[in-house]
């Protein structure tokens, strides 16, 4: 009878401790919570062109066909200067007034000929009517309209003259603009006594809602660039603003400065946030040769212990961690050379939390 009460008491603890060990053994699995799961975002893997990327250095300057210089007709004493270095203007607003003893000579050269045609007019009023009562001939009235007609040739020639020069009466020449946009160069000041011969102009106006990005290129890279390639443009001022273009035009010839190669990329510049002469990081993106190759978002790339990782989504109960080679980088796109199948779908969202939940 003690024996077999003995026997059952050891039986009972055998599967108490067996019944704790399997209990011990269970591990839960991480399971995507609703709230993640409404959150967390994915890409599929796919194949892409393979892309390569050129860095240059450059800058920014004005489109030279939106460009004018402006010149000083004529010579003088400048009266007034109505604008600074920076100032944006509209087109035919007054930038500066001269007074010249040339705006003179053509007030002068006006009245005469006013007074020119006044007379030819008389002339031919009197020739008219001498012809009608038969006592010229009728070539002295054709000579008198033809005279006439010279005269008003030489009032309109004067008359345009005062147009194109913006000439006012006392001897005042007006310099105005000739387009909208931004003074980005003035070499006038009140006072100042211009010559006659001055072949130097007074203002630049620009006009920058397009501007050029010049980059150097690299007699080693002249070959890559071509015509149409993708360019992303940043500056020291706008550093995590991207301005993006295409190269519009390739100088097919060396500087022999800087033993480079230009390139001119066209930008559209809403706000006028870009100034010209600004420095600016130029990047250049073109595909090799048709190739192709695996491709992800670069934001899904986990980097951690000097590995690159990824999570593979599959379903909520089943994500994995996956290490990588990153073959290249090219802005938001990375380019897998192992790890990864076509069609498989990363996490490009909390891929983070997850990763930290499932490798601690």
């Amino acid at each position: 009878m003690k024996y077999s009460i003995i026997v059952c008491l050891s039986l009972l603890a055998i599967t108490s401790c067996k019944k704790e060990e399997v209990k011990g053994e269970i591990k839960e699995t991480f399971v995507l919570s609703d709230k993640m799961l409404e959150t967390t975002k994915t890409a599929t893997v796919s194949l892409q062109p393979l892309r390569n990327e050129l860095n240059y250095y450059g800058k920014i300057t004005t489109d030279n066909n939106k460009t004018i210089e402006v010149f000083p007709v004529v010579g003088g004493s400048v009266s007034k200067v109505y604008v600074e270095l920076g100032d944006y203007v509209t087109k035919g607003q007054l930038l500066a007034t001269i007074r010249s003893t040339e705006v003179a000579d053509f007030e002068k050269q006006l009245d005469d000929a006013k007074n020119d045609v006044i007379v030819a007019k008389n002339n031919l009023k009197v020739a008219q009517e001498l012809f009608e009562g038969k006592l010229n001939a009728e070539r002295d009235v054709i000579e008198a309209k033809s005279n006439l007609e010279k005269a008003k040739s030489q009032l309109s020639r004067i008359q345009e003259t005062y147009k194109i020069y913006n000439i006012k009466m006392g001897a005042i020449y007006e310099v105005r603009s000739p387009l909208s946009g931004f003074v980005i160069e003035k070499k006038i000041n009140e006072k100042m006594l211009l010559r006659n011969d001055r072949s130097d102009n007074i203002f630049d106006i620009a006009e920058i809602n397009d501007v050029w990005a010049i980059a150097n290129v690299n007699e080693s890279d002249i070959n890559q660039v071509k015509l149409g390639e993708s360019a992303a443009i940043t500056t020291l001022s706008y550093p995590d603003k991207v301005f993006s273009g295409k190269v519009d035009r390739i100088f097919n010839i060396i500087d022999p400065e800087t033993k480079a190669m230009k390139v001119l990329i066209k930008l559209h510049n809403p706000g006028f946030i870009l100034k010209p002469e600004m420095r600016a990081n130029i990047k250049l993106s073109y595909v090799e040769n048709d190739k192709q190759m695996l491709a992800i978002p670069s934001d899904a790339v986990i980097f951690d212990k000097s590995k690159n990782y990824v999570m593979i989504y599959k379903d909520r109960n089943n994500i994995e961690t996956r290490v990588i080679e990153i073959f290249r980088q090219i802005g938001d796109v990375t380019y897998v050379s192992s790890g990864l199948n076509n069609g498989e779908k990363v996490m490009t969202h909390n891929q983070l939390l997850v990763y930290d939940a499932l490798n601690d």
